[in-house]
């Protein structure tokens, strides 16, 4: 993650020496190293997550320093005493960058740089720079690069004023067209082709999600804050092989896999990490994405249960405020301790005890996963009808989908035909209903 002091991409040299994260000297320093600083009302603190942020982006972290004020300055983020003193402390540790915990305006940014003396990026860049860095299908780049351009369109700066088109007669002379304006031309034409792919993308995603409908199969999608082992999860529940490791933003793109309970399938989907303060960029532009977890019949809230109880609390709060501004809010909830491997017993017991309600998992060791299992058929009991139906022997192809959509089935022979005793989902209980001998009955 590189910035230069006018905000575009620059490639630095690497230095000599090394800034160990306490700020002292060693044989290998990193090539970025970033002083931390928030505003933050007493008692809150966010810089070990923007150190993490950071570290994901590949920068070290050498320093912090909070100002406790209720809100940042409109001008600077910081008041001017703490600028002189964060400026003191960016020398001491020898900083080559400022790392801000809070989005900048477009004036804050450049007045801290002013002051400074040094590059600085807010926590959305970090965030947009991790999503670019991540992006490995054509849809995930296509969002990332939306998402920049939406950010960055309101922080281009003149740079280029001397190449002015000037006019070459009479009545033409006048500054034209600045390169400022050229640039940021361009850029709103590129976010319009970007979102006319994207909606591209969305209308293929709708036609792989009607097919979805029409077999009517329930869905569950696993949603939680970043690295909560969502992924993971995914794999000890349906033995796929999505790509695991324990960096934050990882799965950026949906994964799709059969999940089977008692014989019925079941879609369970991998969705892309919330964090708190995720940036409005990244939600506006990953909204065909996300459509899959407003769409699910039942959502498993994901949380690492090796974190402090203040700050699960936190992370709890920042997904639940995350899906009601994505429009899934209301929808039915599972949460899943996970991690619990990590734990002592007495550990898990006060998990019990202030979660009564959530399932204790290990995605690693396979701990609770049956518990799991038997918690999400009874959450999705609601999308199952039962159905009494007498199937002629004729109809040994509706009698083998009847099998497949319901797993384990009741069945009897008699000299009419195979009567059949089954779980369906409710949507597909019309198309058998010619061969009901009963009315269904929850």
């Amino acid at each position: 993650m590189d910035r230069s002091r006018n905000g575009r991409s620059a490639v630095t040299p690497r230095p000599r020496g090394t800034a160990a994260p306490d700020g002292s000297r060693s044989a290998a320093r990193a090539r970025q190293r970033a002083l931390c600083t928030a505003v933050a009302p007493a008692g809150d603190e966010h810089l070990a997550e923007l150190g993490e942020l950071l570290h994901t982006a590949g920068v070290a972290v050498v320093g912090e320093l909070v100002q406790r004020r209720e809100q940042p300055h409109p001008n600077s983020y910081l008041g001017p005493g703490k600028i002189r003193e964060l400026k003191a402390l960016a020398h001491e540790c020898d900083a080559n960058l400022i790392a801000c915990d809070d989005e900048l305006s477009a004036r804050q940014e450049r007045s801290l740089e002013e002051a400074l003396g040094l590059p600085v990026v807010d926590r959305t860049t970090v965030i947009l720079d991790i999503f670019a860095s991540h992006a490995g299908t054509a849809e995930g780049k296509l969002q990332v690069e939306l998402a920049q351009l939406e950010y960055n369109l309101a922080r281009m700066r003149g740079l280029w004023s001397h190449l002015e088109r000037l006019g070459g007669g009479i009545g033409t002379r006048g500054p034209g067209e600045t390169q400022i304006e050229t640039d940021r031309r361009l850029a709103r034409d590129r976010i319009a082709a970007l979102r006319r792919r994207l909606e591209r993308v969305k209308r293929t995603r709708a036609v792989q999600r009607a097919e979805r409908e029409r077999a009517a199969t329930p869905t569950i999608a696993l949603v939680g804050y970043t690295n909560a082992g969502k992924s993971t999860l995914l794999n000890a529940l349906t033995d796929a092989h999505v790509g695991v490791r324990d960096r934050l933003f990882h799965t950026l793109d949906p994964t799709i896999r059969m999940l089977r309970l008692s014989g019925r399938p079941y879609l369970l989907t991998d969705t892309v990490g919330f964090i708190s303060k995720l940036p409005h960029q990244l939600i506006d532009a990953f909204a065909a994405t996300l459509e899959e977890t407003r769409r699910a019949d039942l959502l498993v809230h994901v949380l690492d249960a090796s974190e402090p109880e203040e700050r699960l609390v936190a992370m709890k709060h920042a997904v639940e405020q995350t899906l009601a501004e994505i429009g899934a809010g209301d929808g039915p909830r599972l949460l899943a301790l996970n991690k619990i491997d990590l734990l002592d017993e007495t550990a898990r017991e006060e998990l019990r005890l202030h979660h009564p309600e959530a399932v204790l998992v290990s995605a690693h060791t396979g701990q609770g996963l049956p518990q799991l299992g038997e918690r999400l058929e009874a959450e999705l009991a609601h999308v199952l009808r039962r159905v009494e139906l007498l199937v002629p022997y004729a109809e040994g192809g509706s009698l083998a989908e009847l099998h497949q959509l319901a797993g384990s089935v009741s069945r009897q022979d008699t000299p009419e035909g195979v009567r059949v005793n089954a779980l369906l989902p409710a949507r597909l209980a019309a198309r058998f209903a010619r061969f009901a001998v009963a009315s269904p009955s929850l």
